[in-house]
């Protein structure tokens, strides 16, 4: 008897252990998934169908603040995008008890997207998008999968393709026309609400919040404190004739809700980003060859600059690429840029806006202080290889392998599986290999060159969609 009560009391505990285990981490998934919302993209996908427009301010004339229209034209060409990825390995409580393997499981994150064109080019965030093994778009009551056609991590943009045709293409506006105290509405889908509609005006323009991770990033986000929230990202936001003027992004918050600053991507970036892609497959950068740095007191002290200036006017060119495009049109660490061609900068991110409309190649004159002497040089821009080329992306498409092949910063991506050797050694979709038998790979033709030739074990090094590590062994026979 003392037996049987000892069994039935031990197993109650290990049920109760299980239990609690399982609550914490259930609890520490959610504050790991709270971190991740930032960026403004929504974990908890339902979407329902049913527009919600938020209440105008009653305390302003209302012919102030009527968007109908705005909303009207530009919420048919705002889509719910399903970003599906493969998250790791989840515990019943009987796997817990008695030693269960557990199984994977997917992870579904949902986000926005605003139709470019009407042949189906969809532009959302890379942050959307870019953890991605498979991606949804949702539109009109009806599930697409889309391609990928390319991402722009230095601007947060991506390019999707799905295979439909006449539809609501949005009505491209400007940025730059763009008025600080204007009102403007965002459309988008917070929290699995399909088609929600917000309004605020822009709060600034030009800011700089580091939160893009690329070596070239670009930030001149529009500030605006039309309320956007996790599911907003990839959105619309648009002046009050429905025009769009920029791709929602992210929210400045303590507690990944909002609570004020949203921040989006001017669309006149955004238009040369959706062109590049399209075109080429990858964004074409302009690189100037020098870091600039906003010019203030702080900064001209630190490099012995005159301190007793009326106005600090332009930008300080903190420092120079050796064999960059600066170096060899001879400006110097120190210099004030004061002009790019004839618009003058005053910000950091003016001077990097201004850059990314450029291509490899194109030559501009930068106006600027050399020791308090005004001077211009003319600059020729490079791409990131240092030459004056258009980049292209280039995709090796091998039957062996059953998979297209692109070299990457950090090894060989691996997408578009069919049936094959990667395959059959389950190899997931967006694998990016850095090294095969501790030998790191750069070249897509080394890949097939090894798979086609090597017989016997094999250890895969690489990491996933949504950047983890997974080492993989097999045989080659």
């Amino acid at each position: 008897m003392n037996f049987i009560k000892t069994v039935i009391i031990g197993f109650l505990a290990g049920l109760a252990g299980a239990f609690v285990f399982f609550q914490y981490q259930t609890r520490k998934g959610e504050s790991v998934q709270a971190e991740k919302i930032s960026l403004a993209t929504d974990y908890n996908p339902s979407p329902t169908y049913q527009p919600i427009i938020a209440p105008s301010v009653s305390s302003l004339p209302v012919e102030n603040t009527d968007f109908s229209q705005a909303a009207a034209k530009a919420t048919p060409s705002v889509v719910y995008i399903n970003s599906i990825s493969q998250s790791g390995v989840s515990y019943s409580y009987f796997d817990l008890l008695f030693g269960g393997s557990g199984q994977q499981t997917q992870q579904v994150s949902s986000g926005s997207g605003v139709i470019f064109s009407s042949d189906g080019f969809i532009v959302t965030n890379n942050h959307v998008v870019e953890s991605a093994e498979k991606i949804q778009v949702l539109y009109n009551k009806k599930s697409y999968e889309a391609e990928l056609i390319g991402t722009d991590p230095s601007t947060d943009l991506a390019v999707l393709k799905i295979k439909e045709t006449n539809l609501p293409a949005v009505t491209l506006g400007s940025s730059k026309n763009l008025a600080v105290g204007e009102w403007v509405v965002a459309v988008g889908n917070p929290f699995s609400l399909s088609s929600t509609v917000t309004a605020g005006i822009v709060s600034a323009k030009g800011r700089r919040i580091n939160i893009v991770e690329d070596k070239f990033p670009i930030e001149s986000f529009i500030q605006t404190d039309a309320a956007i929230n996790p599911g907003n990202s990839g959105g619309a936001l648009v002046n009050k004739n429905g025009d769009l003027v920029g791709i929602n992004t992210a929210i400045l918050s303590r507690t990944g809700s909002y609570t004020g600053y949203a921040f989006a991507v001017p669309v006149d970036i955004a238009k040369k980003v959706v062109s590049d892609l399209i075109k080429f497959g990858v964004p074409q950068k302009a690189i100037f060859g020098g870091n600039v740095i906003e010019y203030d007191f702080q900064n001209a002290k630190k490099y012995d600059l005159d301190v007793n200036v009326k106005e600090f006017k332009g930008v300080l060119l903190g420092s120079v690429d050796r064999n960059g495009a600066a170096a060899k049109a001879g400006l110097e660490e120190g210099d004030i840029i004061i002009k790019l061609n004839n618009i003058e900068v005053n910000t950091e991110s003016t001077f990097e806006e201004e850059l990314s409309y450029r291509y490899p190649g194109d030559k501009i004159t930068i106006t600027f202080l050399h020791e308090g002497k005004q001077k211009s040089v003319e600059v020729t821009l490079l791409n990131k290889s240092g030459e004056t080329t258009i980049v292209k992306r280039k995709i090796i498409s091998d039957g062996t392998t059953g998979a297209n092949l692109e070299a990457v910063d950090y090894g060989v991506k691996i997408f578009k599986i069919r049936e094959g050797l990667f395959k059959q050694i389950g190899l997931p979709e967006n694998y990016t290999i850095t090294h095969i038998n501790r030998q790191s790979v750069k070249d897509p033709q080394d890949v097939i060159d090894f798979f086609g030739r090597y017989k016997g074990r094999v250890i895969l090094y690489g990491f996933t969609s949504s950047k983890q590590e997974l080492p993989l062994s097999f045989s080659l026979r």
